[in-house]
């Protein structure tokens, strides 16, 4: 030690310390006995990233922290101010830190490398058991903040989908709005035509008999392009051929109408009396069209906002309830269908409809699904396959992901689970994924196989039925 740091002034920093503070004198004296008092200036590396760290330090003063950018920015992990303990400690994994420990700005600390903690716990029991509770801390601190983190990166993909998946339906509903209000002037107009001619009742008849067949049989008809294309034609030859305008076809082929139907309305009604209830009725009909296709898309985003909120249980407190797998498996398809279609990948789900239910925190579990498949979808090539299947065996429910991708390589598979490892490019993967799959999973009581090889991938999870 520097005579500024004597023996004296070690002792009184550690009895000022808020989580050793409380340790016996002689443990204290021990400690500045045998630690080296280190200064950190601001921005200097503590630790730096892929380095195993080898050293407790007991923070007298300063501020150390770990930042880590999982594709949102830079944000804190952990940090340890004065009273904290950093470094590795007695009886951890010496884990290596995702990131530098940086300063962030001017440090006193007491370092213990880590040859000294067989020691540390010989002769300094209090001290040792509260580092204990700091390291289980620090545990549950690196976990929580892992599952933040993957599922906000989750969130913001989901974020991007939904947004893209909402875009298409809300700009339907927002022109064919604007459209309709231009029908309603035409269907008024062509309305106040037809009043004028004062026809018979008979053919006052066969106009409300041609719409009302309209209206009876399929609402919304289901042509392809080309088929459409011929029944257009048809029609717009049939109002060339009897004077009436080209344009109606249009409006009317979106509709069951044939030439048949036209030509029972001919048979009442004729010359410029039929021109006019040709306008009319294809006002009447572009009214109803624009009308369905609005309510089609409005459902489609009703449907993408109860999918996401039975997805996350946003209305749901987060405590165990029994949970429907095959209504979390399918709430994740259906999120993930951007992906899906922008790959080509054929998506096969077979789940029973008598499955029984388990016990777990829904959206928890909603998550390992939507990692899981997620990865089935980026193994894969454009075109390719993923199977998701679920049986009751006994007293489990097993969940298959099968992907027809290259596989893990042997080399890689046992380290798939571990925390921030990853195979995917930069900015693609966080390397938490399959991680927090696996310690949500354990939380539930469940655990989770991989088999793996060229062309077949495959993830059993085992969740018990209560």
């Amino acid at each position: 030690m520097k005579e500024a740091d004597d023996l004296q002034s070690v002792m009184e920093s550690l009895a000022k310390h808020k989580a050793l503070g409380g340790a016996p004198t002689a443990e204290h004296r021990w400690l500045a006995e045998h630690g080296t008092i280190r200064r950190f200036e601001r921005g200097e590396v503590v630790t730096r990233k892929g380095q195993l760290a080898t050293a407790m330090l007991i923070v007298f003063a300063g501020h150390l922290v770990i930042r880590v950018d999982r594709g949102a920015g830079a944000h804190k992990i952990i940090e340890w101010r004065g009273g904290d303990v950093g470094g590795t400690m007695p009886y951890s994994r010496g884990a290596v830190p995702p990131n530098d420990v940086i300063a962030e700005e001017t440090t006193r600390v007491l370092s213990f490398e880590k040859e000294l903690f067989d020691s540390i716990v010989r002769e300094c029991p209090t001290v040792t058991a509260t580092l204990v509770h700091l390291l289980l801390d620090r545990a549950r601190q690196f976990n929580a903040n892992d599952l933040r983190d993957e599922k906000l990166v989750s969130l913001g993909k989901l974020s991007a989908g939904l947004a893209h998946e909402i875009n298409n339906p809300a700009a339907a509903v927002i022109s064919g709005a604007r459209h309709l209000k231009e029908s309603i002037a035409e269907a008024a107009r062509t309305t106040r035509q037809l009043g004028a001619l004062r026809l018979a009742d008979r053919q006052l008849d066969a106009i409300a008999t041609l719409r009302d067949a309209c209206m009876a049989r399929v609402e919304h008809v289901k042509r392809s392009a080309g088929a459409r294309a011929e029944h257009e034609d048809a029609l717009s030859v049939w109002l060339s051929s009897h004077g009436a305008d080209e344009s109606h076809a249009a409006a009317l082929a979106e509709t069951p109408v044939t030439v048949a139907d036209l030509e029972a309305l001919a048979r009442e009604v004729s010359g410029d009396a039929l021109e006019v209830a040709l306008g009319w009725l294809a006002a009447d009909c572009t009214m109803r069209s624009l009308a369905s296709d609005i309510e089609a898309a409005a459902t489609r985003i009703r449907d993408l906002v109860d999918t996401v909120k039975s997805f996350s249980y946003m209305d749901r407190a987060l405590t165990t309830e029994p949970v429907d797998v095959g209504r979390g498996i399918a709430d994740s398809v259906a999120l993930l269908e951007p992906k899906r279609r922008e790959k080509g990948i054929a998506v096969w789900v077979d789940v029973p409809d008598d499955l029984p239910r388990v016990n777990a925190v829904g959206g928890e579990l909603n998550q390992v699904w939507i990692n899981l498949i997620e990865n089935a979808f980026d193994a894969v090539a454009e075109g390719g396959n993923v199977v998701i299947s679920a049986v009751h065996e006994g007293d489990k429910v097993l969940v298959r992901v099968v992907d027809d991708g290259p596989g893990v390589p042997e080399e890689i598979r046992t380290r798939i689970f571990e925390p921030f490892f990853t195979t995917k490019e930069v900015g693609k993967g966080t390397g938490l994924g399959l991680d927090v799959v696996r310690r949500l999973l354990q939380r539930h009581e469940a655990d989770i196989e991989l088999e793996s090889r060229p062309g077949m991938t495959e993830f059993v999870v085992r969740l018990p039925v209560r």
